[in-house]
């Protein structure tokens, strides 16, 4: 079978198990460049080209757990943040691109000529504290998570870049690991799913439940680590989450309730949905 016949049936097949057309052309082609070890570009430049026996079958068996509605980040073990290959499984969320919009959030707020002290609270693959690691090259991170089998991810990915030097990895609760220290800033992307929300087959079925949901109206993490996060910054330090949609009112009471916080400012992503908020110490 050549290339493009073993993309088009591929696609077809995932189009008629409910996947979107255009993503099942793209995962399609994702799937095929990783059985093949090949960039886009020859890809599209061998499409007569004639699978091998052994490929084919490979790619048959990369199908079949997509038609199962597995991400295929998973499938193939990586997914790129902030310009970074990362690996993923699924202990941990698959980082999404509008997490990216925090990364430039902290990264336009704090100096990168010197040292700072930075904690990533429920680090997963590491992602957001590797980004930041990489663009600050005098910081020290501290990565936090209470999954063993996320934290063991992102020390991989870490130690990947090279930057496991500067950076720890604490299993913890919040910042229960790190109580009694001080940072320069804390960010977080917390879970804020509400409970009842209704999440695709690929997300629900797959990415783990503790990254994603925070009780009926996903506040609950937000409700613990802001008291948190407050007792922990220096003055002046500053406090970055991502929150979700139509959560802006919410968490903008949740900030003023303590006059140790500055007004926060809540930055849109792509689509103009308030995805960031920021706010520093007093």
């Amino acid at each position: 079978m050549t290339i493009r016949a073993a993309l088009a049936a591929a696609a077809a097949r995932l189009v008629s198990a409910a996947h979107d057309a255009h993503t099942a052309r793209w995962d399609a082609e994702l799937l095929l460049r990783f059985v093949a070890q090949r960039d886009r570009a020859w890809l599209l430049a061998h499409h007569d080209d004639v699978l091998t026996v052994a490929q084919q079958a490979a790619y048959e068996a990369l199908i079949e757990r997509r038609l199962r509605h597995e991400p295929v980040q998973y499938i193939i073990g990586e997914q790129e943040f902030y310009g970074l290959g990362l690996h993923v499984t699924p202990a941990v969320l698959i980082p999404r691109p509008e997490t990216e919009h925090l990364v430039e959030a902290v990264l336009a707020r704090v100096p990168n000529d010197h040292p700072l002290h930075i904690a990533d609270v429920g680090t997963g693959s590491g992602a957001i504290a590797i980004a930041l690691a990489h663009a600050l090259p005098l910081a020290q991170l501290d990565a936090l998570d209470l999954s063993v089998a996320a934290l063991e991810v992102a020390q991989r990915n870490a130690r990947r870049h090279g930057l496991d030097g500067r950076m720890r990895f604490l299993h913890s609760d919040l910042l229960a690991a790190v109580q009694g220290k001080s940072f320069d800033c804390i960010v977080s992307n917390p879970p804020y799913v509400p409970a009842t929300e209704v999440l695709e087959p690929q997300v629900v079925q797959w990415e783990p439940h503790s990254a994603l949901f925070a009780g009926s109206e996903g506040l609950d993490i937000y409700q613990r680590l802001l008291p948190q996060a407050r007792a922990l910054l220096r003055r002046g330090g500053l406090f970055a989450i991502e929150i979700g949609a139509g959560q802006q009112p919410a968490i903008e009471a949740l900030f003023r309730q303590d006059a140790a916080w500055t007004t926060p400012e809540f930055l849109p992503d792509l689509q103009g949905i308030a995805r960031v908020a920021i706010a520093r110490a007093r």
